[in-house]
């Protein structure tokens, strides 16, 4: 089981919540969290159980890379939206550094999202540090 950080940009939510729901049952069988907007988006649309941080700019952004820094998240999905500004774009930096950096299974949309699934299910469902 990986835990599994969730987040997208506002005109990307929508993205997210149908990737969820497509993915519904392999997501299923992992812990989830994500930023308050976005994960309550996809609570909506799936009913699937996620743990729900604040919101991006209020903070949520900077928990997921907290739980990065700590090896508590094994794969960060962010649907980013590469065409507009972003007024906590500071915070989508750092969050993206420390994917990097910590060599989390990362992904920025989702094409690269399948992959990262498709990686876990050959891994028997664990992450990276699994």
């Amino acid at each position: 089981m990986a835990q599994i950080g969730l987040v997208a940009h506002d005109d990307r939510k929508d993205d997210m919540a149908k990737w969820v729901k497509t993915h519904q049952d392999q997501l299923s069988q992992h812990d989830l969290f994500a930023t308050g907007t976005t994960g309550s988006r996809i609570v909506s649309a799936t009913g699937l159980s996620v743990t729900l941080l604040k919101s991006g700019p209020l903070g949520g952004d900077q928990q997921l890379g907290a739980m990065i820094a700590e090896g508590r998240l094994d794969v960060l999905i962010f649907l980013i939206d590469p065409l507009s500004a972003q007024p906590h774009d500071v915070d989508v930096k750092a969050l993206t550094r420390l994917a990097t950096l910590y060599d989390v299974l990362f992904a920025c949309n989702k094409i690269t999202a399948d992959a990262v699934l498709n990686a876990l299910k050959d891994n028997g469902g664990n992450g990276a540090h699994g």
